[in-house]
């Protein structure tokens, strides 16, 4: 870094304040808008403050964040239930089948939206004003068409 280049400072953002906002479903930075426009369909920009939300890139986390939660929940949920009073399998079943189904459509939004919030307050895809810097990665050899193999 050339010491004559500005440094650009930017003012920090409340992770954990962020992440409840998402977990409300609500937008990161004011609070007040809607994330969602559709059930795990992010708003472009909220409707409130104008804060852009399209930059961001939850992709699989929320799926294997609520995973894990409701599975805790469920498990555990179980084997409370098989050590006291042994039900029947089919019945088990029907309790848990769907208390597992519900608990999951819950949390779905909620975990996307904190994970939304987070990237928000850690200016992580754009969300700090700068697209995000393209990693280079070095081609595999047997990619780059270094070998004669038939």
């Amino acid at each position: 870094m050339d010491a004559l280049e500005p440094t650009v400072v930017s003012e920090p953002r409340d992770v954990q304040q962020a992440i409840f906002r998402g977990l409300r479903e609500r937008c990161p930075a004011c609070g007040e808008g809607h994330m969602f426009r559709a059930y795990l369909k992010v708003v472009d920009e909220c409707p409130r403050c104008h804060e852009e939300l399209h930059h961001h890139r939850a992709d699989d986390a929320p799926p294997y964040f609520t995973i894990l939660i409701v599975a805790h929940i469920v498990v555990g949920g179980i084997l409370a239930m098989e050590q006291a009073f042994q039900p029947a399998d089919w019945l088990q079943a029907a309790i848990w089948v769907p208390v597992t189904l519900l608990i999951s459509l819950l949390l779905l939004p909620r975990v996307k939206g904190a994970l939304v919030g987070l990237q928000w307050a850690l200016r992580m895809h754009g969300f700090g004003g700068a697209p995000d810097e393209p990693v280079e990665r070095p081609m595999p050899a047997h990619l780059a068409g270094g070998g004669d193999r038939i």
